[in-house]
């Protein structure tokens, strides 16, 4: 007995250890790097790093970091080893635990870093060391760089596609094959390449594909253009900056003792296309360079220059816009191999550098992020099969172990409403072969696929090929079609995304539309881990603004066919403040400030008589103003309000965020202009604009705008009861709006009074409404409300945040931008009965999560490490009976009650799992 009493008071007091010591610890996991796990190439001096703290039980409440420890090795081994011989950071009292800075020794080009962090918890206990990760350096100086950009002798400077004289026939070349031969010593360290293409590349080490990217490198502003100016929508060259992305790989594992092979397939991509929207950079080009360190401290570089070998692909058309042809028959065997006879190959040329500076990767590449079965194949006749994946994506259909006879050709003619380019494959005959493209993507969720006479499902797959952005979080209510609508927005917006921009629609412009984007940036990034995308497109925005005049175009990287107007320029101010809010850094706001004050410099030179703000943008070979260049609100339910009202309200709302930006980043002086500016342009737009006898701004989202700025205490009640009119009766609570009215409707409706009414028009089916789409089969969202034109659009998107802002009340504090402190303010209509937010923030998972009936409502919420949040609970009267796990507030310990106002009790809590339940 006495030694099962002591077992027993041993277990007890190991069970206490465990609960004081073990689960009480942080958890330091998710580690990144300019928002990136393990990036293979980051340039700047002074990397930033970041981890999520967890905590290793439900039950922990009020957790806090305490203290950090980051340190750096210059090889795995010697981190997991304990020799930290690049940086230790020391045992740091600090709470930060997200965009550190690195502050070691200065990082060298082309060295991998590996780095682990420690972290204190609330009672000063240490956590585990988190899992090991790296960065990998670029090459830091423009004289590091050995390679010379190289091209094929059969095309010159200038674009592949150019028309004949006194033709219409674009003459096509084979996608170029590159080789080269070279020999490595013994006692290899490390072999790492950096490498580009123009427009895109594959890369080959000794047979084998290097990597799990797609339609590499990202788009960007390449080079000079010198024929925009006589495009349909023309705009000058001044360009504040040009660059060029190079990847990195490792490529240690693929080498072989001696003779070693590396090799590249180029393909046009956007560098060298041509469509009537479009304007291309030159003819194909490639950049490589390989080096490879031995153990006794030499390295070997392997440069692209003339003495790599060139020859034709299989590939022997493809194009962005026209599809992609590939004949089996003129396949070189083992071509990127020792294998391989180059003698007959021709050698490369040089070729011009594009002005763009090179510039590390630091971004998602696109990846195959689903493959589909199908869900439905049909044969329709003789060597004619119909298939069906069941939704719409952007990618293409990989066939897998087809069989034919030699020259038979494998056409598919992807459904879809716009026109697209073709896919086609000329077998070789002998045996099983496999196919899919590789330099454009398609949109379908069908194909009509003809010319083998043996064909089945299992041939088929539907490869979804996206900007690798990943969802980040997950929202679902009790009303189906909500979720439906979320749900479709978000493959849209996937659909949307290639080389780090996104596009307006996915098949027949392919073009990265400022307005567009910046509609739709605070929905994405309540739905995506979008922190590296937007840092590299926002800096393709700066990159295209006019240096001279201060304008941003409608398109960045621009492209000549980007209609539209002040709202898309807006972008430059717009997004760069969202992003701030959403992910805290402080930088992206430093990187952009002048270019944002810039642009609102160039808005100011269209200001009216009146004080307002009217664009009369011309090209720049003209003199009369552009309608592709002016436009107001877009793609309406009926009509448009005035573009004078719409350029007067993005007038003010980019001095106002400029003026926050001034002020997050400390410039007192500049904060007071733009304050000051802001003001002027709200009076004005004022004054012109409402009607004191009709008591409204006008139709068409107009009241919308003017509620968005604040409309003078003498008139809000006739706007609202106005706007109420307008959309209950007029409407039959229906929207009226175009894409940026849309935005702000339903979380200006809920600010107003009239959530319930949002609710409803939320809920409609028939036109115009979200629903409406879908009752017509709609798998993504579609661009005009009636359904002509594109059926693949995110840009309706932007009106989605009352999803996760108003139904699940999660906004961020201005104040502690980044989630660092969140404000849970949930406001339910009566008809919905529970909604469901979750979101990774910087911090960590954050969820509210509301369940309503009558008499009663309960409030889940889980705040991460790192953040605290100011919750207001939704109350029936002033004395509410409100209880959090069972127990009163008052009897909770780390839960601060701050009152009542406004039909909610407003508390502040840290950390921890919280459920509140409210009873009459």
């Amino acid at each position: 007995m006495k030694n099962l009493n002591s077992m027993r008071i041993l277990y007890l007091f190991c069970a206490l250890f465990a609960v004081s010591v073990g689960y009480a610890k942080l958890k330091p996991v998710s580690l990144t790097c300019e928002y990136m796990e393990n990036p293979a190439v980051v340039d700047v001096p002074s990397p930033r790093l970041s981890w999520i703290n967890e905590v290793t039980s439900k039950q922990i409440r009020g957790e806090v970091q305490k203290a950090y420890r980051i340190v750096v090795a210059s090889s795995k081994d010697k981190l997991l080893n304990g020799e930290f011989d690049v940086w230790d950071s020391g045992k740091r009292s600090s709470s930060d635990s997200y965009l550190i800075p690195y502050e070691g020794q200065q990082l060298q080009s082309a060295k991998d870093y590996w780095w682990r962090v420690m972290t204190w918890n609330r009672q000063e206990e240490a956590s585990a060391w988190s899992e090991p990760a790296y960065w990998g350096m670029g090459l830091l100086s423009a004289d590091e760089w050995k390679a010379k950009w190289i091209g094929v002798p059969w095309q010159g400077e200038a674009p592949k596609k150019t028309l004949k004289p006194n033709s219409t026939v674009y003459p096509s070349y084979p996608s170029p094959l590159f080789r080269k031969l070279f020999n490595v010593k013994e006692d290899i360290v490390s072999a790492k390449v950096f490498v580009t293409g123009l427009g895109y590349f594959e890369l080959y080490i000794n047979g084998e594909r290097v990597g799990d990217d797609y339609l590499v490198p990202n788009f960007t502003n390449y080079t000079v253009r010198d024929d925009l100016k006589y495009a349909n929508i023309a705009i000058d060259n001044r360009f504040r900056n040009y660059r060029v992305m190079y990847l990195a790989y490792d490529i240690t594992g693929l080498l072989q003792e001696k003779e070693n092979v590396a090799g590249a397939i180029v393909g046009n991509g956007f560098y060298d296309c041509v469509s009537h929207w479009v304007c291309p950079f030159g003819s194909p080009r490639f950049l490589c360079q390989i080096e490879v360190t031995y153990k006794d401290g030499s390295k070997d570089i392997i440069a692209s220059d003339e003495t790599w070998k060139v020859k034709e692909s299989p590939i022997i058309m493809d194009g962005v816009f026209d599809g992609e042809i590939y004949d089996a028959n003129a396949e070189v065997e083992d071509w990127a191999t020792a294998k391989c006879d180059d003698s007959t190959w021709n050698y490369a040329v040089l070729r011009q550098a594009p002005i763009g500076m090179l510039t590390a990767h630091t971004a998602p590449t696109d990846k195959i992020i689903e493959a589909l079965r199908p869900i439905s194949f049909k044969k329709l006749e003789a060597s004619v099969y119909e298939v069906d994946f069941g939704k719409e994506i952007s990618g293409w259909i990989h066939f897998k172990d087809i069989r034919g006879q030699k020259g038979d050709t494998l056409n598919v003619k992807y459904i879809c409403e716009s026109p697209l380019g073709i896919q086609q494959y000329i077998l070789k005959g002998e045996g099983k072969e496999s196919y899919a493209p590789r330099f454009t993507w398609y949109v379908f969720s069908k194909a009509i696929i003809s010319g083998l006479s043996d064909l089945s499902a299992k041939n088929v797959i539907a490869e979804a090929v996206n900007t690798d952005v990943k969802i980040s979080s997950e929202f679902k209510t009790s009303n189906s079609l909500f979720n439906q609508i979320n749900e479709i927005w978000q493959r849209s917006q996937l659909d949307n995304m290639h080389g780090g921009v996104a596009s307006d629609c996915p098949h027949r412009e392919r073009s990265a539309y400022t307005g567009d984007g910046q509609v739709a940036c605070v929905t994405v990034m309540h739905n995506f881990n979008a922190a590296a995308f937007y840092q590299k497109w926002i800096r393709d925005i700066r990159d295209v603004q006019n240096i001279e005049t201060g304008y941003v175009p409608n398109g960045a990287p621009w492209q000549p066919g980007c209609g539209g107007g002040v709202p898309w320029g807006a972008a430059m101010n717009i997004m760069p403040w969202e992003f701030y809010l959403h992910y805290g850094d402080r930088r992206m706001l430093e990187a952009n400030y002048w270019a944002m004050k810039e642009q609102v410099r160039y808005m100011l030179t269209w200001l009216t008589a009146d004080g307002t703000m009217l664009a009369k943008s011309t090209n720049c070979n003209s003199k009369e103003p552009n309608y592709w260049l002016n436009l107001g609100d877009w793609a309406p339910a009926f009509a448009i309000p005035l573009e004078e009202l719409v350029h007067t309200f993005y007038l003010w709302r980019c001095a106002d965020y400029t003026a926050k930006a001034a002020e997050a980043i400390g410039n007192v002086t500049d904060f007071r202009y733009y304050s000051e500016l802001a003001e002027r342009v709200k009076g004005a737009f004022h004054r012109k604009f409402y009607d004191r006898e009709k008591k409204t701004y006008g139709d068409y989202g107009s009241n919308i705008f003017a509620l968005v700025m604040g409309v003078p205490e003498e008139s809000y009640k006739d706007v609202v009861a106005t706007l109420r009119q307008e959309v209950v009766e007029k409407y039959k609570n229906h929207l009226n709006t175009g894409i940026f009215g849309t935005q702000f409707f339903f979380e200006i409706l809920a600010a107003n009074g009239l959530n319930d009414v949002a609710y409803e028009v939320m809920n409609q089916s028939d036109f115009p409404s979200y629903g409406y789409w879908i009752k017509q089969g709609a798998t993504t969202t579609w661009e005009q409300w009636n359904g002509k034109d594109s059926h693949n659009h995110p840009m309706f998107g932007g009106g989605l945040t009352w999803f996760y802002r108003t139904l699940a009340g999660v906004k961020v504090d201005e104040n502690a931008p980044g989630y660092k402190r969140v404000i849970i303010k949930p406001a339910l209509p009566q008809k919905l009965s529970e909604v469901y937010y979750s979101n990774m923030t910087p911090y960590g998972k954050l969820v509210s999560e509301v369940r309503q009936n009558i008499g009663s409502l309960e409030l889940n919420v889980s705040i991460p490490v790192g953040s605290e949040a100011t919750i207001y609970i939704p109350v029936y009267h002033s004395d509410p009976k409100i209880t959090e796990s069972g127990k009163t507030l008052a009897s909770r310990s780390g839960i601060e009650v701050l009152g009542i106002e406004n039909n909610y009790c407003k508390v502040k809590v840290g950390q921890g799992n919280y459920r509140f339940l409210v009873k009459e």
